[in-house]
């Protein structure tokens, strides 16, 4: 049976993946924020955390084969308001958090086991007013590449997904907001939303032996929507405040 952690499991794409991985036979733990009711504690932005996440999972679980970190945080703010506190907070999350789950997860992941980060469409598709999460899931995304080079002798694999548009709670206090949803449809090809567990089957996939031929790549799911452009959150919110 293979195990895998989940990093960000209490909700959204997270527990999706979660469920996906369940149904597929896979022994899941799940890891995230103190008091979510995941199975482990952990804050990716603390090192000692991380650390101690891999370490306890190593040796109570006899090992596992994969890890699936979904952490991630956003914010809204033009470049020339942006507070700096809040800069450092999603780049933090999103990119150095991200780091220290791929430092600690390489050392103790199985050989021939999987790495999946979760990135985005903003990584590749500039959005008004997110600076940080854009350069940081673009910053994921180079990182993704140098794991795949150093963690290939050991035949370990490191990939990442990209999701477009998918509601989770991350994302469903903008989509009410005028204009929002059907700037992000209206730019997107296939005309809808993606669902949670179609990100969750994508990391199924890439944790699976049927990817053993894949690494440092990063898979875009967004129903075409990296072929268009980005929607101007910042406009339709300053619209519908106005």
């Amino acid at each position: 049976m293979l195990t895998t952690i989940v990093i960000g499991a209490a909700s959204g794409i997270g527990a999706a993946t979660v469920r996906v991985l369940r149904d597929a036979g896979h022994r899941v733990i799940t890891a995230d924020l103190a008091g979510t009711g995941a199975d482990v504690a952990v804050d990716v932005t603390d090192e000692a955390s991380v650390a101690a996440l891999f370490e306890g999972v190593a040796v109570e679980e006899s090992g596992y084969t994969g890890v699936v970190n979904c952490a991630g945080i956003s914010t809204l703010a033009r470049i020339v308001d942006h507070d700096i506190t809040e800069w450092r907070r999603v780049v933090d999350v999103c990119l150095t958090g991200a780091f220290l789950v791929l430092k600690h997860a390489g050392r103790s992941v199985a050989d021939g086991g999987s790495l999946i980060s979760l990135t985005s469409l903003n990584a590749r598709q500039p959005g008004t007013g997110l600076a940080a999460y854009c350069a940081a899931k673009a910053g994921l995304v180079a990182l993704t590449e140098v794991a795949a080079l150093e963690l290939a002798p050991r035949k370990v694999r490191v990939n990442a997904v990209a999701p477009g548009l998918v509601v989770t709670p991350l994302t469903e206090p903008a989509m009410g907001l005028p204009g929002v949803r059907e700037g992000y449809l209206e730019n997107t090809p296939l005309g809808r939303s993606g669902e949670p567990e179609e990100i969750g089957a994508a990391i199924r996939y890439l944790l699976s032996d049927d990817a053993r031929w894949i690494t440092g790549e990063t898979l875009d799911i967004n129903g075409g929507a990296h072929l268009q452009r980005y929607p101007d959150l910042v406009g339709l919110i300053e619209k519908a405040f106005a």
